[in-house]
């Protein structure tokens, strides 16, 4: 920390309470850094953020996720909705499921900053700082691996519909959960599969998760 530096209020979201509370510790010990609010899903943070007005928020990617409108799950959902709130509050996403989609939907959600739970507490600590002054930061195996994945090829009535069908249910019970007609659905399933190269919905939904084109 630089000398007389200003204080970084902190909110600190993570469904999994130990890592939460043991990040917590570490960070607090920095003299410029202050966890103003903890919350362990994606709603109760948004009501922190809200209540609390922190500089950045520090979100884990997976996360129970918001009640609708709001679109996206877990952390991102709260990176989208506070970037509406409270546009001023940074967003750094600490993650153990980094996967080059959810990078890629992050950086489209408005984060600043994305590094896996690998990371040690000062480097953590160091990137908070750069987010809070401005500046972006991505892990740099992530970044590789994000570009070296591509984009996703698959159209959102086509990620919806695989993440249904993610649990092996019949097709009717897809078409159900979606709203679609079976046959629909299963055009769909089948228009996946061929963008995706694969030979059922089975290998379409793993090699989607792989990449994180699906939850």
């Amino acid at each position: 920390m630089a000398a007389g530096g200003p204080m970084i209020r902190l909110l600190l979201a993570d469904d999994e309470n130990l890592i939460r509370t043991a990040l917590a510790a570490l960070l607090s010990l920095e003299d410029d850094l202050d966890v103003v609010a903890q919350a362990a899903s994606a709603d109760e943070a948004l009501a922190m953020a809200r209540r609390h007005r922190p500089d950045v928020a520090v979100l884990d990617l997976q996360m129970p996720g918001l009640p609708p409108p709001a679109t996206g799950v877990g952390g991102i959902g709260v990176v989208e909705a506070l970037r509406k709130d409270l546009p001023d509050c940074a967003c750094l996403i600490v993650t153990g499921h980094g996967r080059p989609g959810h990078l890629k939907q992050a950086l489209a959600a408005g984060v600043r900053g994305f590094v896996p739970k690998t990371v040690s507490a000062g480097v953590l600590a160091d990137v908070i700082r750069t987010i809070h002054n401005g500046g972006r930061y991505v892990d740099p195996e992530l970044a590789a691996e994000a570009i070296s994945a591509g984009d996703n090829p698959l159209t959102a009535r086509e990620v919806e519909v695989l993440e249904h069908a993610a649990d092996g249910a019949p097709v009717e019970q897809v078409a159900r959960r979606a709203s679609l007609s079976p046959g629909t659905v299963r055009n769909y399933l089948s228009s996946a599969a061929a963008k995706l190269g694969t030979a059922n919905r089975h290998e379409s939904v793993q090699l989607a998760r792989t990449h994180g084109w699906i939850n």
